[in-house]
């Protein structure tokens, strides 16, 4: 639409002015427009298209530009429009297919979580910094056990490939361990020790690897309907959010995953925290509590949650569907929808 709309402008501005040599010009614009914008098919089409109407304007009102050599300007001028329309149509096919590779690997690590997975009622949002590449670290899982539903939600140091690499490392262990082993100490031993062979096995390739870190946050809820586990290693600490206020779940109970070495830290420390059925968990990665407005302010997640519970949408449902699309909603309000950092959000609330 956009070289029509010129190439029509242009042709009643040239009628208008009667002046071909000033007409010519513009219309080889439009050509090159198109091959910006449009396929080298289209690309051709307004090509024809201008070098008819600069031959009928040359006709029309004839000048210098009715010689020869203008016209095969004209005409190379179009072949070059069309030349860069293929150039341009090959690398957004190998970028098309190189994002579709990247969404494929990353599947394999976030998969989709379906309704009610676990007997918990959850939702989930991934809301990527860099929207072509969509390669971070950020990771979430809901798995259903013999001894309750169990959640992650973390992010992994630096971006690329690597980082895909070492949340797929973290979340494998999570899902094996979270699975099979009933005490939350156990699972969190297995995951820190997955992480440090998967280092160790990168530095061993790359001498030159730097060990990543992970901060997450992993919840088990009981059996007894009423409480749930934590255990938090360096993460932002999660929003409860129900009939009684917002309140947060402990943080910096233990260091990254990856530093237990490192700072000689014993096993992990659990929470056991009381969780009722009507209240919902939302767990976040810093790209939500670090995103900024045009003023650089972060955005208030605790404030933004207690606003929310006081009006009456939110005294009404904080159902983890309706809660992350109010928050991204209003995220993207905060930011004008341009985020600095990945940000991946989980909501999960106990069925009855």
């Amino acid at each position: 639409m956009v070289p029509a709309v010129f190439f029509v402008v242009v042709g009643v501005v040239g009628c208008w002015l009667r002046r071909s040599d000033d007409v010519e010009n513009w219309l080889l614009m439009v050509p090159l427009l198109a091959a910006a914008l449009c396929s080298p098919r289209v690309t051709a089409l307004f090509g024809v298209l201008a070098l008819l109407l600069n031959r009928l304007f040359t006709v029309v009102a004839p000048g210098p530009n009715l010689r020869v050599e203008g016209f095969l300007l004209d005409v190379c001028v179009v072949l070059l429009a069309v030349l860069v329309a293929v150039l341009r149509s090959r690398t957004r096919d190998y970028v098309v297919r190189l994002q579709t590779a990247v969404l494929a690997a990353r599947e394999v690590v976030v998969r989709p979580i379906p309704r009610g997975w676990g007997g918990v009622e959850s939702a989930t949002s991934y809301l990527p910094a860099d929207t072509e590449a969509r390669m971070g670290g950020d990771f979430y899982d809901v798995l259903t056990t013999p001894h309750g539903a169990r959640i992650v939600l973390g992010d992994v140091q630096g971006k690329g490939v690597a980082s895909l690499s070492t949340a797929g490392a973290v979340v494998g262990a999570f899902r094996e361990a979270g699975y099979h082993e009933r005490d939350m100490a156990v699972v969190a031993a297995r995951v820190e020790d997955g992480l440090r062979r998967h280092n160790a096995l990168l530095t061993a390739v790359d001498p030159g690897h730097e060990p990543r870190f992970v901060t997450a946050v992993v919840i088990g809820f009981l059996g007894d309907g009423s409480h749930a586990e934590v255990v938090n290693f360096g993460h932002e600490g999660p929003l409860v959010l129900g009939p009684g206020g917002v309140r947060h779940l402990p943080e910096g109970q233990n260091p990254p995953l990856g530093l237990a070495e490192l700072t000689g830290s014993g096993p992990a420390r659990i929470s056991r925290v009381p969780l009722a059925p009507g209240e919902t968990v939302l767990l976040v990665t810093d790209g939500v509590t670090e995103a900024r407005d045009h003023q650089g302010e972060f955005f208030p997640l605790a404030a933004w949650a207690r606003d929310l519970l006081a009006s009456d949408a939110g005294r009404r449902t904080t159902a983890p569907d309706a809660l992350l699309d109010r928050l991204v909603g209003d995220l993207a309000d905060h930011t004008a929808g341009h985020l600095t950092d990945d940000a991946t959000l989980l909501a999960v609330r106990r069925t009855a």
